[in-house]
């Protein structure tokens, strides 16, 4: 955890002005003059402080601001403006460098890709998994007869997608899932921000949790809750990437997708078999 309290304040007061300023892409000696420092010595602290540069964090800002515009169904050039971008190749450029696919193959949501999914018992219900060459890309949960309603969930999010059903897949990865003993290969769509969010996730211990805000000011201040909790809230593979031990700000059980009942639970049992 950062303890710095000048280097928290400078830290905070950068993040506040990069939300405003973005789409204006101000450049390195812009920001470090907003906060009092020299630009080399702001490019060191904000890296050290959220893990990456000031124009990498407005790269991944201004990726998911044209991605929301593309699946809104703007177009490629509509898109590119909305998001401060100067030409469609520069968004090009981001796309591939975020989620390795173009602007166009993200605004086809899943064309010309081929998911298995299937059903699984789990210690929690029915666990719904969504399988892509490369590995597991989705993980949801139902209770019994909601299946096909939290395969459509899951489904969503590559709606021009074909997707082949097998249990018997889903049902002999649940069991490397739940049972443990073996990896299991994972296939994540996200930017460097969300993956470095849900690498936090992943640093609490089974059967401890932690709140919103300091998650936030240990991937990098408090200032990113929102941000933080964005990305905790895009976690496409629950209970590997472990959301479920992310609290409210008073310690309630809030904000799981799957139900809060169920978030109670995932932390019970790993009270129990940690």
């Amino acid at each position: 955890m950062k303890t710095n309290s000048a280097e928290y304040q400078t830290v905070t007061k950068a993040l506040g002005f990069l939300d405003e300023h973005w789409k204006e892409h101000p450049d390195l000696s812009t920001i470090a003059s907003h906060v009092g420092l020299s630009a080399s010595h702001f490019h060191r602290l904000f890296s050290g402080w959220t893990g990456t540069s000031p124009k990498r964090f407005m790269d991944a800002l201004a990726h998911a601001d044209a991605r929301a515009s593309l699946l809104e169904g703007l177009s490629v050039l509509d898109a590119t403006y909305e998001a401060g971008l100067s030409s469609p190749g520069r968004l090009h450029d981001l796309f591939i460098a975020f989620e390795a696919a173009t602007p166009g193959e993200a605004k086809a949501r899943g064309r010309g890709l081929c998911f298995i999914w299937g059903v699984a018992a789990c210690p929690f219900g029915l666990a719904i998994m969504l399988l892509s060459p490369r590995g597991l890309s989705a993980l949801g949960f139902a209770d019994e007869g909601d299946e096909l309603s939290v395969f459509e969930d899951l489904k969503s999010r590559y709606p021009a997608a074909t997707f082949v059903r097998d249990d018997a897949k889903a049902q002999a990865l649940g069991k490397d899932i739940f049972k443990g003993g073996k990896t299991v290969p994972l296939a994540l769509y996200g930017t460097p921000w969300q993956r470095q969010v849900w690498r936090a996730l992943l640093a609490i211990p089974p059967g401890r949790t932690t709140r919103y805000g300091a998650l936030a000011e240990k991937v990098c201040s408090k200032a990113a809750a929102r941000a933080v909790g964005a990305a905790v809230g895009r976690n496409p593979v629950s209970w590997l990437i472990p959301c479920h031990r992310v609290l409210g700000a008073d310690g309630r059980l809030t904000g799981y997708h799957w139900g809060v009942e169920r978030k109670r639970s995932m932390l019970v049992y790993e009270a129990i078999t940690a």
